[in-house]
């Protein structure tokens, strides 16, 4: 069951649960406007911590918070003479984390993936060789916030640039009551599980942890699967013979 933000007529919200595992009299903190910041805060770090957790059992199926209203797919002009393309936060201002595959648009149009090198470490001289070589652009190099194009393109086309990211989620504020965290709703219980591990009394640490410790466990191996449309491939065994 996917558990909203705060129900105070149900009691069932995060904020509620919270009161209840914490051993907080009805209303401490959804009641208290100093409070419900507080722990609203508080929630929105267990988020991340569940997120991060995903996000480290990712396999071919690429996880996204479902209150996004788009995909984590960024385009932008592709400009002639232009090498690097920083990229700092979405189109909604979602901050991002990772970028997984660039897409370049050709010379007529059509698009193709680009190979991902480092710079730092490849024999890719042509970043930074002072020649400049314009044309095509066949791979990229990931620094800090930014994409580096090689070759640089000698060519604009509009949204020739496609991004393939992972982002943050979306966050709770203290004005929600019906929204829900954006990850299956099975696993909601996490978040106030994880915020009470810090203000629970010592008398209830022992069930909440156990309790966390099993849902966490459930999360890692329902989004540690979730690429069933990918057949498994058998791979034989290779024993030396020397």
């Amino acid at each position: 069951m996917s558990i909203k933000f705060s129900d105070t007529t149900n009691k069932s919200g995060i904020i509620q649960i919270l009161e209840r595992l914490c051993k907080f009299v009805d209303g401490w903190i959804s009641g208290n406007a100093t409070r419900l910041k507080e722990y609203t805060s508080e929630i929105n770090l267990a988020l991340d911590e569940i997120w991060a957790t995903i996000f480290s059992c990712g396999g071919t199926w690429q996880f996204d918070d479902s209150n996004h209203t788009d995909y984590p797919i960024i385009t932008t002009n592709l400009v002639s003479g232009q090498r690097d393309y920083a990229f700092v936060t979405d189109e909604q201002g979602n901050i991002i984390l990772d970028i997984y595959k660039v897409i370049v648009a050709q010379p007529d149009g059509t698009f193709k993936e680009i190979k991902p090198v480092d710079a730092q470490s490849e024999d890719v001289s042509g970043f930074y060789n002072g020649l400049s070589t314009s044309g095509t652009p066949d791979k990229y190099d990931k620094t800090a916030n930014g994409i580096f194009l090689d070759a640089i393109p000698n060519y604009s086309i509009t949204n020739g640039l496609k991004v393939y990211i992972n982002r943050e989620g979306s966050y709770f504020s203290t004005s929600d009551t019906t929204k829900k965290a954006g990850f299956a709703g099975t696993y909601h219980e996490l978040i106030p599980l994880k915020v009470a591990y810090k203000f629970a009394p010592e008398s209830e640490l022992k069930r909440i942890t156990e309790r966390m410790v099993l849902k966490e466990k459930e999360l890692k191996k329902y989004y540690g699967r979730r690429e069933r449309d990918i057949r498994p491939r058998l791979v034989p065994r290779q024993d030396s013979v020397r």
